[in-house]
């Protein structure tokens, strides 16, 4: 049923993500209502309590993510802590009937995954994964334009600086790759997403190279290579050599007869011609006004998807994780993503 009062949020996880970005939007939307904080850090959940005016305050590492479900009537929860927690939180708040938005990656494992995604169908409550880019008009633009065409390649490429050394310390979760997934689980997930957005493409196959050093905590490369599922191919790289080439597309999609290129978030270039101009956009609380607009209305439609959906963008990259560690082996997505 539609929610018509206040929307009641209670939030797992406090980092700096919910709390310079998730929080404030919130906020910004009249019927909301923020009445619970959890995590794992006592003194991060009650500077933020404080800071929002939030009236209750809960430690994860202690089982406080339970107690709060138990303890409060609300509508959604906000799970914005890093993937290696997850492990049946959302699964209990969906069985609750409580909404569930989740920061990508929703996962470090697909049984986790999966786990919460058939909790969420079977009680039929809204959910969401912070792809938030489909909501920025610069990819909408791209898809539209590529909605008639045949895809045959996609190409994505980002740069960074070096990792941290390995002796540095100390070793944040981010600086573990067993917790991470370095750079290409964090925004391989949005690459794979919105690359599948633009052409309308699921991946069928997945591969991946990982260069490493032992001098380095995370890896100074990866290529992740895939089938979708009309035959294209994409070659996925994140490159940490502390250099980047000037003014190189982000994105770029082959297409029978010519190619589109983004470049970040400042222009779509057609064949070597600027074909749109981006403007100041704010994807991540277009995404929260819409969410919170969905559970007001039990309007789905109005999401551009939803947690099973975003399954099919998390699973390409873990599919990849795991053949980097087993040579370079090509894995059959429909068999990966069945695992339980």
């Amino acid at each position: 049923m539609p929610i018509t009062s206040n929307v009641r949020v209670a939030f797992y996880g406090c980092g700096n993500f919910a709390k310079k970005t998730r929080i404030p939007n919130l906020l910004q939307l009249d019927p909301v209502n923020i009445i619970a904080v959890c995590d794992s850090n006592m003194e991060t959940a009650q500077e933020v309590a404080e800071q929002f005016d939030v009236p209750n305050i809960y430690h994860s590492e202690n089982g406080g993510a339970y107690e709060m479900l138990n303890s409060h009537d609300f509508d959604v929860l906000y799970s914005i802590v890093p993937a290696y927690v997850r492990t049946d939180v959302e699964v209990t708040a969906a069985q609750k009937g409580i909404h569930i938005f989740s920061e990508k990656p929703q996962a470090i494992n697909m049984q986790v995954a999966n786990r919460i995604d058939k909790a969420i169908q079977h009680a039929g409550v809204i959910s969401t994964v912070g792809f938030r880019e489909r909501y920025r008009p610069i990819f909408q633009k791209a898809r539209e334009f590529l909605m008639d065409k045949t895809i045959v390649h996609v190409r994505f490429v980002s740069y960074g600086g070096l990792p941290a050394k390995a002796e540095n310390s100390p070793k944040t979760w981010w600086a573990d790759m067993n917790k991470s997934g370095g750079r290409a689980l964090d925004w391989g997930v949005h690459a794979t997403d919105y690359s599948r957005f633009m052409t309308g493409l699921n991946v069928s196959k997945s591969q991946a190279f990982y260069c490493e050093r032992s001098s380095y905590n995370t890896p100074l490369s990866c290529i992740f290579n895939y089938s979708f599922e009309n035959g294209a191919t994409m070659a996925l790289n994140f490159i940490s050599a502390g250099a980047s080439p000037n003014d190189e597309p982000w994105f770029t999609v082959f297409y029978e007869g010519g190619y589109l290129a983004i470049f970040r978030y400042d222009r779509i270039e057609v064949n070597g011609e600027l074909f749109y101009q981006a403007e100041e956009f704010n994807p991540w609380l277009a995404q929260d006004k819409t969410f919170i607009r969905a559970i007001q209305t039990s309007d789905v439609s109005i999401l551009q998807s939803d947690y099973h959906d975003g399954l099919f963008s998390l699973a390409p990259v873990l599919a990849g994780w795991e053949s980097s560690q087993r040579s370079g082996l090509c894995i059959d997505m429909a068999t990966f993503m069945d695992i339980t």
